[in-house]
């Protein structure tokens, strides 16, 4: 296997997450992060799926531990990939697959040069408002940060090796899907 670690970036109710957990679903050869924060779990949510969900003093006890490859603030909320998840993968000569941030992927991409990443787009940033209030059937508190922040995000889309646009969830998975098995061929 050619490639080690895939990197998912996107901003907020773009599609990553949905992106990257049907490709593991459907290719045994990848195995996701499970990515620890100390934001409240969303309705239809539970402990380790899709994060470990801790308290912001549990998180800052194991940033100085260096527990974390790589961590960030994002709208407020700590997020952070432990190291052993990266290390059990590859013990299994899986690669890494996984969904983060903008500032994540930048950090991923200076300590591991030979990861691919691949930049999720909406396909307007109306669009992406529509999503994000409907995913979470509300309006969450802090909707202008995320339309702020994807802004920015989408700015640097063209400093990853890929781009998709996410406009028709089923045509944008098979894109992805197919950059995928590429990689892993």
């Amino acid at each position: 296997m050619k490639t080690r670690m895939i990197i998912v970036a996107a901003p907020s109710g773009a599609g990553k997450s949905s992106f990257v957990e049907r490709a593991c679903r459907e290719d045994s050869r990848l195995e996701d992060t499970v990515t620890f924060t100390t934001r409240a779990m969303r309705k239809g949510e539970s402990q380790g799926h899709p994060y470990h969900f801790v308290t912001r003093e549990e998180f800052e006890i194991r940033i100085k531990e260096n527990f974390f490859v790589e961590w960030a603030n994002v709208h407020n909320n700590l997020y952070g990939t432990p190291y052993y998840q990266l290390e059990d993968a590859w013990l299994i000569g899986k690669c890494v697959i996984m969904d983060v941030d903008v500032q994540g992927a930048d950090t991923f991409k200076a300590k591991y040069p030979n990861a691919v990443s691949i930049f999720i787009l909406p396909p307007s940033i109306d669009e992406l408002r529509r999503r994000i209030e409907k995913r979470d059937g509300r309006v969450p508190a802090d909707i202008e940060i995320r339309m702020s922040n994807a802004q920015k995000e989408i700015q640097v889309a063209s400093k990853f090796d890929y781009q998709i646009v996410n406009d028709q969830f089923d045509l944008s998975y098979g894109q992805f899907k197919k950059i995928i098995e590429e990689l892993l061929a």
